[in-house]
């Protein structure tokens, strides 16, 4: 199961659950299930914030999403590939401690430092 559809709380019950009919034990009935749980969402959302919401959504993605013209040793080709390599670099200890320090400075993680300097990266080379 991957970790993005669960937690510590939900895999222990999940776990306890599942002991509990290995062993032949019937588990009791649910009081509530996911089901009523939407219905009860569906009905506290308002239906005009949801539209504002929707429309919102809708026109930001009208448009289709640029191509990133990077400058390569190579011509683009005619079918697009997701397709990749991987690039391995080290840094000094000294630049790898002056990354955490303006993590912690601006309240962020080290993962978004990182990521800030790629679109820094990014917009340098693509205007």
């Amino acid at each position: 199961m991957h970790h993005i559809v669960s937690d510590g709380v939900s895999m222990n019950i999940l776990l306890s659950d599942y002991m509990t009919a290995y062993a032949g034990a019937e588990l009791p009935p649910l009081r509530i299930q996911y089901k009523d749980y939407a219905v009860w969402q569906q009905g506290t959302l308002e239906a005009e914030r949801m539209e504002a919401h929707e429309a919102y959504w809708l026109s930001a993605f009208t448009e289709e999403a640029p191509v990133l013209e990077l400058p390569t040793d190579h011509t683009r080709p005619a079918v697009p590939s997701s397709e990749g390599g991987r690039v391995h670099a080290e840094i000094s200890a000294d630049v790898a401690e002056g990354l955490k320090k303006v993590a912690t400075k601006t309240g962020s993680t080290l993962y978004m430092v990182l990521l800030a300097a790629y679109n820094v990266w990014l917009h340098k080379y693509t205007g």
